[in-house]
């Protein structure tokens, strides 16, 4: 029994060693056989992205997946599930590399590699731009037709996306085509962001993505040139009105029906309300063309209004005051009150209504003795004298304690009256 015992044990790291040996090369045996290669593309989604950032182009997929399958069986693609986790990049922009994970959802698959292992991914800020004009492009008209005005609505859309290509648009465009058969444009059309050489720009959001763009089309009608009437309504504020109104452009090409035309001495614009306004205005308006009559052209009509004050005059009944008078000597007035005609506007005038209105009657150097004095005002800005009557007053100048000759009186501020 000893004897068998120390046979066994004899060498036993090199006996163990060589159990050891022969278990791994079973295995590796066993998991070569097992060892399979996926060839297939296996796209890389993007988790954790960080907020208020846009990736420029989508990470590139996995191309090779090198796996043990327990049963030997094949895989497909959605056996393999790609992912870049983004959490740890804190808003960093540009271009990074960020390892891909590759795992399955298939407990009897075990993932040994795969190719790439990182993926170089482009991040930019995001950017929101509202207020993108929109521009209709309908190409060439066909022969023998003629285009009414465009309507666009909305005129304007916002656009989103990566900072470094919002920077680079101009406009959406919409693209329309003019059929032959000279139909109506009225579809709803979608935009496409561009930059100022007309080059398509992507990817961007565009909010709202369509616009509903009408374009009447005439076929077989005549042109004629009409002058433009502004039509202003509504009264201005208390005070003012309309001095004067400019159109421009004064004429503008218009198309229809003959019978139609021959009707038309001139077109009208929309109603331009005036109620209530104190400044002058510039607007933009259309034009108010009967059913069947068109523009030719997108031509813009600009209608300037003038506002001033309207003027007027009044007559007052003032007091006189003495201005630079000295205290050693006395004064007399033959008269102590005036008529005076003030100019202004309505507004300025009713002001002066009610107030106390006096007129200066400057005495400054005179010495004693009689002396025809000019009456003269100070009155508020916006207001000039027009006329006075008298237009000047006899003052009596006597030394100080002697007695002011019979008939005369002296000077007092009076409340004016109308």
């Amino acid at each position: 029994m000893r004897r068998i015992l120390g046979r066994i044990v004899h060498n036993w790291h090199l006996k163990l060693a060589a159990v050891g040996l022969a278990t791994l090369m079973y295995g590796g045996l066993a998991l070569s056989q097992n060892t399979q290669t996926y060839p297939g593309e296996i796209q890389v989604d993007i988790v954790n992205q960080p907020r208020d950032t846009v990736v420029l182009a989508a990470p590139k997929p996995v191309t090779s997946v090198r796996y043990f399958a327990a049963s030997g069986g094949p895989a497909a693609a959605s056996t393999f599930l790609a992912t870049v986790d983004l959490a740890s990049l804190n808003g960093k922009v540009g271009i990074v590399s960020v390892r891909i994970e590759v795992t399955t959802p298939d407990p009897r698959i075990r993932i040994i590699g795969y190719d790439p292992a990182f993926a170089t991914i482009e991040l930019d800020q995001l950017d929101t731009r509202p207020g993108v004009p929109i521009k209709v492009v309908h190409g060439t008209v066909p022969d023998g037709l003629t285009l009414g005005p465009t309507t666009i609505d909305p005129t304007s859309v916002t656009i989103s996306g990566a900072k470094s290509i919002v920077s680079q648009v101009d406009a959406v465009r919409a693209d329309v085509i003019i059929q032959t058969t000279g139909i109506d444009v009225d579809a709803d059309v979608r935009l496409i962001p561009i930059d100022k050489l007309g080059n398509p720009l992507r990817p961007l959001e565009v909010t709202p993505p369509t616009a509903r763009v009408k374009i009447p089309v005439l076929s077989n009608s005549q042109n004629r040139t009409l002058p433009v009437n502004p039509i202003v309504t509504g009264t201005p504020a208390a005070g003012f009105e309309i001095e004067s109104v400019t159109v421009g452009p004064q004429v503008v090409l218009v198309a229809g029906d003959a019978d139609q035309l021959a009707k038309l001495a001139r077109v009208d614009t929309d109603p331009i309300p005036m109620t209530g306004v104190s400044a002058n205005e510039t607007v933009t308006v259309g034009l108010a063309l009967p059913i069947g009559v068109v523009a030719v052209g997108n031509e813009t009509i600009r209608v300037s209004i003038t506002i001033r004050p309207v003027s007027g005059t009044r007559t007052f009944s003032a007091g006189l005051r003495l201005v630079g008078a000295r205290r050693d000597l006395t004064y007399a007035v033959a008269t102590d009150r005036v008529l005076v005609t003030i100019g202004g506007s309505t507004a300025d005038l009713d002001r002066l209504v009610g107030a106390t209105l006096a007129m200066d009657v400057d005495v400054t150097g005179l010495k004693a003795g009689v002396h025809e004095v000019p009456v003269t005002a100070n009155l508020p800005t916006g207001t000039t004298v027009v006329s006075v009557t008298p237009a000047t007053v006899t003052v009596t100048i006597s030394d100080a304690g002697a007695s002011p000759p019979p008939g005369s009186a002296p000077p007092s501020p009076s409340p004016s009256g109308g």
